[in-house]
Parts: structure tokens; sequence; C-alpha cells
């Protein structure tokens, strides 16, 4: 038998407050009535919460001449947002000229990339692509090409293979640093394997402007074109002519973002990021992409065009705002799905959708739909081919509310509908659109007989 052992009963209740709750449990929680107003801020050490409102902070300006830092390559570029960056924030303001780039412009926290509107050009090189000549292993750092016409040190590369244990797809990004004849040191290493069995290539292909781990950037006022004719194809989930990965409150603004071989905007696991005033056009993938994860995302007065889907709500993406766009000739307008939930699209114009206005999409059961989301207010008008259906809610899909909307066909009704219900459906409310034109207005698809 153990022997006993007699804990002073204070001392069992800090044990116990720190397994329910750590330090946070042994600290009463200060009332909101408890805590002064701070009313004369400082810049204190480590404070990222309260600071006084500088009028002024730094402005470099980049451009083909009469700049701080003259040039037209996304070396000028970076060089700029990274010696703002090292200042603790201000904006790059880019004049106005075409600037070519090969690799991406990496942005950094705090720091507002300006430009002039469509006087200032960021357009992406042509692609190469060649196969590995040698195996890399997840921990090298080098590769060796088959063919090194075309690449060159600095150069923004994405490797690919077929992942030899479960045949899906391998994607890596990384830089070019050095280079002696075909083989080249990366900016770090690869961490996957990229064998010549599981025909590795590597290609000149990013994102035009790339954000990974920043907070508090702004993107305005920049025509961004991806050079769709002579660049392979980077799906969104890598790419785009703006791709962000887990950053807190972006915003885009005044941006004119065109013919990328893959996304327009894409922004993975993001959190309160804006997208107002811009165009997306002419991709070959999703115009706007809210990725997987992102919460609270903001998407108002855009222009969405020409793309295979307008706006894209990925995998739980919550609590978000299509407000006041224009989304015409995609081919779906707006998708919505996986475990995106409590979302609203509100006064947009879904106009001309080679497939489907709006779509939720079938995931595989009730756990996965897209529940609670509220498509209110919107011009939906000429969705689909002969068949097509402006408004397609599918899978097990619960508790949405499609209200005031104008659902329009203006062609003949042939065997067009307004609105279908699922199989699975479950407490979809219709109710006060006008319908008008189609062959039927509200549809709910039967069980299927055995």
């Amino acid at each position: 038998m153990s022997p006993s052992v007699n804990i002073p009963r204070r001392l069992r209740r800090l044990a116990t407050a720190w397994l329910c709750g750590g330090i946070a449990a042994l600290i009463p929680a200060a009332q909101a009535a408890d805590r002064p107003d701070v009313t004369i801020p400082r810049a204190t050490s480590g404070d990222a919460v309260v600071e006084p409102d500088w009028s002024q902070r730094l402005t470099i300006t980049v451009g083909p001449e009469h700049a701080d830092l003259v040039g037209t390559s996304d070396r000028v570029l970076q060089a700029a947002v990274d010696y703002v960056a090292r200042l603790g924030g201000g904006t790059v303001r880019v004049l106005p000229g075409t600037y070519r780039l090969r690799n991406a412009v990496y942005l950094q926290s705090k720091v507002r990339l300006l430009g002039s509107g469509e006087a200032t050009v960021l357009i992406k090189e042509p692609s190469v692509t060649t196969k590995l000549a040698e195996d890399s292993d997840w921990y090298d750092q080098e590769i060796t090409l088959e063919d090194a016409n075309g690449f060159a040190v600095g150069d923004g590369v994405c490797l690919r293979a077929k992942n030899s244990d479960n045949g899906g797809k391998t994607v890596v990004k990384r830089t070019l640093v050095a280079r002696v004849g075909n083989r080249f040191k990366l900016d770090r290493a690869l961490r996957e394997n990229f064998w010549k069995r599981s025909n590795a290539t590597v290609s000149t292909l990013f994102p035009i402007l790339s954000g990974e781990n920043i907070s508090d950037v702004v993107i305005q006022d920049l025509a961004l074109d991806g050079n769709k004719a002579h660049n392979d194809n980077l799906d969104g989930n890598y790419a785009g002519c703006i791709f962000l990965q887990d950053c807190n409150r972006i915003a885009i603004r005044g941006v004119h973002a065109r013919n990328y071989n893959g996304d327009g905007i894409s922004w993975q696991v993001c959190h309160d990021v804006v997208v107002e005033n811009c165009i997306s056009e002419n991709h070959t993938g999703l115009g706007l992409h809210p990725g997987s994860g992102s919460q609270r995302p903001v998407i108002r007065h855009c222009r969405v065009e020409g793309n295979d889907i307008g706006i894209y709500f990925c995998w739980g993406v919550k609590f978000g705002l299509a407000e006041n766009n224009k989304l015409t000739g995609n081919r779906v307008g707006v998708s919505i799905g996986h475990r995106d939930t409590d979302n609203l699209v509100t006064g947009n114009d879904i106009l001309q959708s080679r497939h489907v206005g709006v779509l939720f999409r079938d995931e595989k059961d009730k756990s996965f739909a897209g529940h609670r989301n509220r498509i209110e207010n919107n011009r939906i008008i000429d969705s689909g081919s002969t068949n097509g259906v402006a408004i397609d809610v599918q899978g097990a899909t619960e508790a949405v509310v499609l209200a005031g909307n104008e659902i329009i066909e203006t062609r003949q009704p042939a065997e067009r509908i307004a609105v279908r219900l699922g199989v699975d459906t479950k407490d979809i409310l219709v109710r006060t659109n006008q319908i008008t034109g189609f062959a039927t207005a509200v549809k709910q698809l039967p069980p299927a007989s055995r």
C-alpha cells in the first residue's frame, strides 16, 4: 500500500485549477468597468494592440524612372517591400509601368502595396517546364534538371510529382538560389520526395503576389496579368494572381486580376479578408476563392467575369458576406459546399452563368454540407442551357434561406428550373422570390424509386 500524503487544501485547489484551466483559471477575469480606457497611447515594446495613430510612415516609390528604386522586375519590388517591412511598415508606391515577374512578390506584414490603377501592370513571364534528371529526397535542398534552358537563379518554381504512397499529387513551391550547370540549390529543403519514377517535374510557376503568415496588409490599385496563354496551369490551392496562406486582416481594393491559368484571387485559412471594388476575370479556375477554413471574408462591389466559378466558398468558410457584386459569364456564379455555414450572399447580379447561377454542392453527407446560408435579394438571370437551373440546392443541405431574389429567364422556358431542391435537403425556406420565364419555378426532387 502506498503511504498517504497529506496535501494542504490550498495546494489541492491550485492543482485542480491548473488541470482544469491552466494559469487563466487562477486569475480572476477583469470586468470591463475595472480597467481604464487608454487615452494617451504610447508605443511600447511587444504591444501590438495599442499604439499611437502615426500620421506618417515610410513611403518608397518603385518605377521605371524617377523613383526611389528604379526597375521593372520582381527583384526591385521585393527590395522595396522588404525595406519598408524592416522599418515597421509603410507604403510601397508602384509607379505607372509594366513590371515583368520571374518570381512572386512576397508581401510582408504592415506593408501597403499601392499602384496607379490600370497604369501599373504586373505580368507573369512565360513558364517553362522540364523533368528532373536526378532523384531528390525530402531532406534535399537541391534539384537537377534535364534541361535548364529558361531557368535562372532567383526564379520562382513549382515542383510536382505523383505521390508514391497514395497516388495523389505532390506540389511544392520554392525559389532557385544558386546554380552549377543543371544543378540548382533551393531556398528551403523540399520536405517531399521528388523522384524520376514519380514523373517529377519543375516549372517556373508562382503567384504574382504571395503572402504567408502575414497580417495587416493592403493591396490596392494594381493590374495583375497571369499571361495564361504562355503559362501552364497551377490551381488556386497554390497560386493565382494573388495567393494568401494563413494570413489575417488583408484588404484588397481596386485590383484588376486577369488571365491567370488557375485562380484570380485565392486565400487559404485566412481570416478577415476584405476584397472590394476589384475585377477578377478570364481565369481558367476560380475568380474569387475564399479558401479552406477562412473566417469572415467580405466580398463587395466586385466584377467577376468569364471564370470557371465566380465566387467559390471552399471548405469551412463561415460568417462571410458577398454583397453587391456582378458575376457574369462564369460556368457557376456562386458555389457553396463543404461545411460552409452561416454566410450571406445578397444584392448580387448573377448573370449568364453557363451551368448554374448558385450551387450548393452535393457533399458526402449531412455533416459535410453547407448549412444556414442565406441567398437574398439577388438578381439571377439566364442560367445554364435549355435544362439549366438558377439555384440548385444539392446533397443533405439544411436550413438555407432563399428570399427576395429576382430569378429571371429571358430565353425560352424549355426545361429550365428556377429553384431545384435535392432529395435529401431539409428546411429550405423559399419565399418572396420573383420568378419569371421558367418551365418550373420550384422543383423538389423525389426519392429514387426502388
